[in-house]
Parts: C-alpha cells; sequence; structure tokens
C-alpha cells in the first residue's frame, strides 16, 4: 500500500445513538473512550458535556451520528440539581475548594422571590473551571495552575428554574428547564448570591437532552466492560435519525437525493406539495429522507432546499 493511500479506520462502522446514564465521577469524554473501545467503533462522541460529579443522560454518538451532535446539543435540557449554601467553591460544586463561607441561609420566600431573575433570556458568567478558551487556553487549564481567570457574560436561554424541596437550612432542591450552553453552577453560585449568601451545587442529575430521556437511558456498568467478548450488541444504538425527531421530514425521490449528496441545491417550486407545513421557508430545517432513510439535513433559503449536514448514503448511491 502506498504511504499515500489512506488507512482503512480501525474499528467497527457502526451507525446510531446510545443513550447513557452517566455514573458520578467520570468525564464525559472518558466515557467516550470507554464505549469505543467497549462497541470497538470506528467513530464516537458525545452530545453535551457533563461535569464529573453529575450523573444522567449523556447520549453519545456513533458513526453518522456524530454528524448531528449540534442539533442534539441545541435540543432543550432538563436538570435537577442541589444547591448547598454556606460555602463558595472555586469550581462551583462540591469537587472544589472552599474559597468563602457565610454563615446566612435564606428562608424559601427569599429564594421564591430571587428566580425570576434567573428566567427567560438571562447573561451569566460561566465558572472559571471551564472548557472555554481565554486567549487560546482552556480556562480550567488555567485556573489550575493559580491564573487569574476572567470571562465574560454570556447569553443563556432558561425556561423553567422551580424551588422544587427544601431538605434541610443548608441547602435546596431546584428544577431547571434550559437551552444550549447554561451552566447549572453558574446558576447555583449567583442564585445563592442574589440571596445574601455563598453556595455551590452538591449534586446534579441531567434528566432530559433533546428527544432523550432518562427513561431510555442505560446505566454505563450494564454495557460491561472493554474486552468482554462478545461486545455488546449494535441493536443497542438508536436511530442516527432519532436525535432530529422535531425537525420536519422532507421525502425525496433516490434521484433528488444524489443531487443533494453532490452538494447541488434544489427549487422549492420541483418539491411542491411535498414540503412540510411545519417547515420555516425562512430558514428552517428539514429532514431530507430517501426510501426511509436519512440523507442529511438541509435548509429553506431563498426558495431553494440546500444541502448542510449530510450522511452519506452507500445504498442510495448504488442505487439500493
Amino acid at each position: 500500500m502506498s504511504r499515500f493511500q489512506r488507512r482503512k479506520p480501525k474499528g467497527q462502522p457502526i451507525d446510531g445513538w446510545l443513550i447513557v446514564d452517566k455514573p458520578t465521577g467520570m468525564g464525559s469524554t472518558d466515557v467516550v473512550n470507554r464505549l469505543k473501545r467497549l462497541f470497538q467503533a470506528q467513530k464516537c462522541g458525545h452530545g453535551g458535556t457533563l461535569d464529573p460529579l453529575a450523573t444522567g443522560v449523556l447520549p453519545i454518538a456513533f458513526g453518522a451520528a456524530t454528524k448531528t451532535v449540534p442539533y442534539v446539543m441545541d435540543g432543550t435540557k432538563t436538570y435537577r440539581f442541589t444547591l448547598r449554601f454556606g460555602e463558595a467553591r472555586d469550581t462551583d460544586d462540591a469537587d472544589g475548594q472552599v474559597i468563602a463561607t457565610s454563615e446566612a441561609r435564606p428562608e424559601d420566600a427569599a429564594i421564591e422571590a430571587a428566580l425570576p431573575a434567573f428566567r427567560g433570556d438571562i447573561m451569566q458568567v460561566p465558572p472559571i473551571y471551564s472548557a472555554i478558551k481565554v486567549a487560546g487556553e482552556r480556562a480550567y487549564d488555567l485556573a489550575r495552575e493559580g491564573q487569574a481567570v476572567e470571562l465574560a457574560p454570556r447569553p443563556a436561554r432558561v425556561d423553567r428554574f422551580e424551588l422544587e424541596s427544601r431538605p434541610d437550612a443548608d441547602s435546596a432542591i431546584f428544577l431547571v428547564q434550559s437551552g444550549k450552553g447554561v451552566y447549572m453552577r453558574s446558576l447555583a453560585r449567583d442564585l445563592a448570591r442574589a440571596c445574601g449568601t455563598v453556595g455551590h451545587i452538591a449534586a446534579l442529575r441531567r434528566m432530559r437532552v433533546g428527544p432523550f430521556h432518562e427513561a431510555t437511558a442505560i446505566p454505563l456498568d450494564k454495557l460491561g466492560q472493554p474486552g468482554d467478548t462478545p461486545p455488546p450488541s449494535p441493536d443497542l444504538l438508536l436511530p442516527v435519525t432519532t436525535a432530529l425527531a422535531d425537525i420536519p421530514a422532507l421525502a425525496l425521490t433516490q434521484a433528488e437525493a444524489m443531487r443533494l449528496l453532490q452538494g447541488q441545491a434544489i427549487g422549492l417550486v420541483e418539491l411542491m406539495g411535498r414540503i412540510p407545513g411545519e417547515a420555516n421557508p425562512d430558514g428552517g430545517l428539514v429532514r431530507a429522507m430517501a426510501r426511509g432513510r436519512f440523507v442529511g439535513l438541509c435548509r429553506l433559503d431563498s426558495g431553494l432546499v440546500v444541502p448542510e449536514r449530510l450522511v452519506a448514503q452507500e445504498s442510495l448511491a448504488a442505487g439500493g
């Protein structure tokens, strides 16, 4: 084989989503690496980071599903977290070092009065222990080196933020529904400050990411260990299109699908009567389907269906 020829990727070419119930104490990348080895897969990624402290829904994308990760990460997320009052931590969660203390413990009424300011479109300063880049470096790397890290506020969308229960004076449990890029650690930190004290997240669980819910999540330890024989069955994976269930479907002929796969746009006039009524003609996404197979995501723009994120379909190219 010539050194200029592309090497065949290691592993099995499997496609689909696996919804894992992540245990505490592991990072999202650790879970991805373990599952890639476990399934002996060529390509694997995750659909939304969970901190090591956190548990719950971690969507894992295999093969072609990795191309749909951005659309999963844009989806609605639901969390439950425990806010511990009285101690601020450098990581804003229980894994960090104590950097400030307070004897103040807010009453329920004070918490309820503070919550509305954190709902809707807000500006939020991310935790310094986050993957955001500062001058080309990850903020958490700078923080670990003892450098002062200043992060600018970022827009965030919080659709629901409710006090669920109050186990004791030192803690409160909240339910949150949010959009992309909202840090629960920042919500907890800032809410405690708004209540006249300091605090951090003591426990965090994610219950939903887009179309994926905890009811269908598989505990990581139930999937086995790398090196197990035989490895887990790919039948455990959900179809690639599961992640796109909320995006309207557009039925195409095989010839139309091939045009999109070749990078060509298709005029809406040619597809008259097939454009889904719920699709936004001014920049909306559609899920292109041919013979029941997912072709890719396209955007409606200026009277055209424009390919945006396509998945190669060998069966279509072969006329199958």
